[in-house]
């Protein structure tokens, strides 16, 4: 008997065979469309011909694990211990899996802010704990006075994510002092942060909870390698914890995969040596500008994007359609793949709103914009 019986195909797979199909413009799933950069290839091509090839250390490649620390000291003005605080992972969403079965008990409640990225949800149902879904208000930020009424002696864990995929948003510094004062009430309660996007913010500064000295002590931070130098396909990042926490993540990490791909751990950390991470952040600000320039004139109403590579559009104004036929007809009539925002809510709350990745070179957003702009 199947444990998921009602689950299928992710979106995200649906969106891009669908592209794949119709040869269309895929800017449904967030992945790069540009090179590598070049310095990274030739580090891969060098060390390839090294003895790097068997098992690393189940926390990670220590060089590695002394680059984290130092990049979180520079970032979060954060000191971890590399040795006891910090564990490589096979990308961002074995580490969330990870945190989860090592925490999480039957019967737990995690607090999940909608709309949210898919693989929250998978491993709670497979500890038998209890998904509590709150969503999020109109404009993306938290609604406290519902998180707050969903807190009780059964909360186990909330799940935050910041900058928050799909919406672009970034918490405020308020957002924390609320959920400090929160969580005060409810000492038991650990913070799962999935920060994968924290050095691709615009405008307004990430805030992480690194930062937070009240959060520090009972939060795991994510982090994805994979994310911020445009390799997905490697699947690779890190969880940061506190020692006390992190012994009980390494023992369902070290079963899980053991350890991560011995080439990329060693590539990453020469890579640190050389890339500026302060780059990033300018660097996905361009595409975004880009992007939103060659849209302006359509009939598209596109929302606010602090961070990400993402951007909501509203097509209520064009369509009465609900978001999986207008995504599919857009896909289908209109030469461009994009993804609707029903799909993060647990209830698949329809608010005509749709996701597109701007992660991609200017001539793809060209061509895409050009479909776009005849709606």
């Amino acid at each position: 008997m199947s444990k998921f019986p009602d689950y299928g195909p992710s979106i995200f797979s649906v969106m891009s065979k669908m592209a794949n199909d119709y040869q269309a413009v895929n800017l449904s799933q967030g992945f790069p469309d540009f090179p590598v950069d070049p310095h990274l290839i030739n580090i891969v091509s060098a060390i390839a011909r090294e003895n790097i090839h068997q098992y690393m250390p189940f926390s990670g490649y220590p060089p590695l694990l002394e680059k984290i620390a130092k990049l979180t000291l520079d970032s979060y003005n954060l000191t971890i211990n590399p040795a006891s605080e910090i564990v490589i992972t096979a990308g961002a969403t074995q580490a969330i899996f990870t945190a989860i079965q090592a925490l999480v008990n039957p019967d737990d409640e995690v607090i999940v802010l909608d709309p949210s990225y898919d693989c929250y949800i998978t491993p709670i149902t497979l500890v038998n704990a209890k998904a509590v879904r709150i969503p999020l208000c109109n404009d993306f930020s938290p609604d406290w006075t519902a998180i707050a009424a969903a807190m009780n002696a059964k909360t186990k864990m909330l799940i935050i994510n910041n900058p928050h995929n799909p919406s672009g948003r970034i918490w405020k510094e308020s957002d924390f002092s609320t959920l400090e004062k929160l969580l005060d009430l409810f000492p038991e309660i650990i913070v799962l942060s999935d920060e994968v996007y924290e050095y691709i913010c615009f405008e307004q500064a990430h805030i992480s909870v690194n930062q937070r000295k009240k959060l520090r002590d009972r939060s795991i931070v994510v982090s994805s390698f994979g994310k911020s130098f445009h390799i997905t396909g490697w699947k690779i990042g890190y969880m940061i914890a506190p020692e006390n926490i992190m012994d009980e993540l390494k023992k369902v990490h070290q079963y899980l995969v053991f350890s991560v791909n011995s080439i990329a751990q060693v590539a990453i950390d020469r890579y640190l040596d050389q890339m500026i991470i302060e780059s990033l952040s300018p660097f996905y600000k361009k595409k975004r500008d880009y992007f939103r320039g060659l849209l302006s004139q359509s009939k598209l109403d596109l929302l606010p994007c602090e961070g990400t590579y993402f951007q909501l559009a509203s097509y209520a104004n064009l369509s009465d359609e609900n978001d999986m036929d207008f995504t599919a007809n857009l896909v289908k009539k209109n030469g461009v793949a994009a993804i609707p925002l029903s799909v993060f809510y647990d209830q698949q709350t329809d608010n005509k709103l749709i996701r597109f990745c701007f992660a991609k070179n200017e001539k793809t957003l060209e061509i895409a914009a050009e479909r776009l702009l005849r709606l």
